[in-house]
């Protein structure tokens, strides 16, 4: 028996606040998620909805991300709309799923984005660098909250 679980998540989470009304905030991220996706992931250097730029359970997406300097092609599928408080992505050809979750209060002019990155299943050679691919996830987590902060910040959309 191996001294790890091969079908246990690898996962990379992290959260911010944005100083924006919540509806603001998911309105931009979640509605428009299909418009606004590439402005924050910049490392997706190909993005093209399949289903139309609705966002809605089941609407699909193809990506195509540069990853440590190789080319990594993926679909992708909204498998969870609640709006305003989650959307979450799933792999469709890749075991991955993207949670974007949203917490505000009406009486703030401020909302706290957390986001979490799960690798569903890790290849069995993969394993051993396990640790090194979880700092990976979490630092591209950290990134990506930042880069939507910013982007509010920076009020380029």
């Amino acid at each position: 028996m191996y001294p790890f679980d091969a079908s246990k998540p690898v996962v990379g989470k992290a959260s911010i606040e944005i100083n924006k009304p919540l509806e603001h905030v998911f309105g931009f991220v979640g509605e428009k998620f299909f418009d606004n996706y590439p402005k924050w992931a910049l490392e997706v250097t190909e993005f093209k909805p399949l289903t139309g730029n609705s966002v809605f359970v089941g609407a699909k997406a193809q990506q195509l991300r540069v990853e440590y300097g190789q080319q990594v092609e993926s679909i992708f599928e909204i498998s969870e709309f609640n709006p305003p408080q989650k959307v979450t992505l799933s792999g469709v050809d890749q075991p991955f799923r993207n949670t974007y979750q949203f917490n505000g209060s009406a009486d703030k002019n401020c909302t706290e984005l957390e986001f979490c990155f799960e690798i569903l299943e890790l290849e069995l050679f993969m394993r051993p660098f396990e640790k090194l691919i979880r700092m990976a996830i979490e630092e591209g987590a950290e990134n990506t909250v930042t880069n939507i902060r910013n982007l509010f910040t920076n009020e380029i959309h």
